[in-house]
């Protein structure tokens, strides 16, 4: 199931509070803002291809008392961007949910490609920053979102995959989730959204290697969950693979990195990012070319242990 998919059941169901409204870019039925439109007419705002009124609106709904939602393509976003820093710098309490991320959309191309909402985002006055991997983290964090103070954003991605939890787990902001671990671990995998798939399907092919290998989903951006990557130095003798379906400044590796700045502790991080600009092709096929692919990840591992 899309991450987009779960952002659009949550929502409807978040409907049942009458604060909460939502917003979108004209692309609803794409970032499935259209669920909450059908069951919540009412208190659903079509702000057309005009993304700074997305913005804009959002935060004077708040200032109404509303628990606003606004939705469009993360690159889509950043045509907002000055709205969005002002509503960081202004205390607003808004949602915002950037769909279509990534390479893994594939043949939408480099165009509807969001590579540096997480950058942008994360530096924002006081922001939450939210990416998750599968539809019962994606459903919950919604659900977090809603009563959170601040500028929040919530990553989701196009295609579908695999759940990886069950429907009681919990994802408090700031946290992250162990998916795969033990105490002879060589290094670590780190991933968030759809790269965290990539990464548990490395971890497989490097235990047939005889390589153990631990799997991190940093669903939480901001705040990072520091403790854990810290624990993961440590256990692994200091070996991190940070892969991320979004340009290398600024995003999930940067939030590593300064995360383990006064670690007084030898580290070695291989950084998986997209480094240069994509195509069209299939998610596979985008992926691999950009070097986050399951392949990549293997090859990068093997480097360091």
């Amino acid at each position: 199931m899309a991450t987009r998919n779960a952002y659009g059941d949550a929502l409807r169901a978040l409907g049942v509070r009458p604060d909460v409204v939502a917003l979108d870019g004209e692309v609803s039925d794409s970032t499935r803002a259209d669920r909450f439109a059908e069951a919540h007419a009412d208190r659903y705002f079509e702000m057309f291809i005009s993304e700074q009124q997305l913005v804009a609106a959002a935060v004077g709904l708040q200032v109404r008392g509303y628990r606003p939602f606004a939705s469009t393509f993360a690159a889509f976003l950043s045509r907002a961007y000055d709205f969005v820093r002002m509503a960081g710098i202004s205390g607003a309490d808004i949602a915002l949910s950037g769909s279509h991320a990534g390479v893994e959309i594939g043949a939408d191309g480099p165009s509807q490609m969001g590579l540096e909402d997480l950058a942008a985002m994360r530096a924002v006055q006081g922001s939450t920053v939210l990416y998750p991997s599968d539809a019962v983290s994606c459903a919950a964090l919604v659900v977090e979102m809603v009563d959170r103070r601040g500028v929040n954003y919530l990553r989701t991605t196009r295609g579908g995959h695999p759940v990886l939890y069950d429907n009681d787990e919990a994802f408090p902001v700031g946290g992250s989730k162990l998916l795969r671990g033990g105490a002879d671990d060589r290094v670590a995998l780190i991933g968030a959204g759809v790269t965290v798939h990539n990464c548990l399907a490395a971890a497989e092919a490097l235990a047939g290697e005889g390589i153990t290998a631990r799997v991190i989903d940093a669903y939480s951006v901001k705040p990072l969950d520091a403790g854990r990557v810290r624990e993961a130095v440590r256990d692994t003798g200091g070996r991190l693979v940070v892969v991320e379906d979004h340009y290398p400044e600024g995003g999930l590796g940067s939030a590593v990195l300064e995360s383990l700045a006064d670690l007084a502790e030898p580290v070695r991080v291989r950084h998986l990012a997209v480094r240069g600009l994509p195509t069209s092709g299939t998610p596979t096929q985008l992926m691999d070319q950009a070097g986050i692919g399951v392949g990549d990840i293997v090859a990068a591992a093997r480097t360091l242990a």
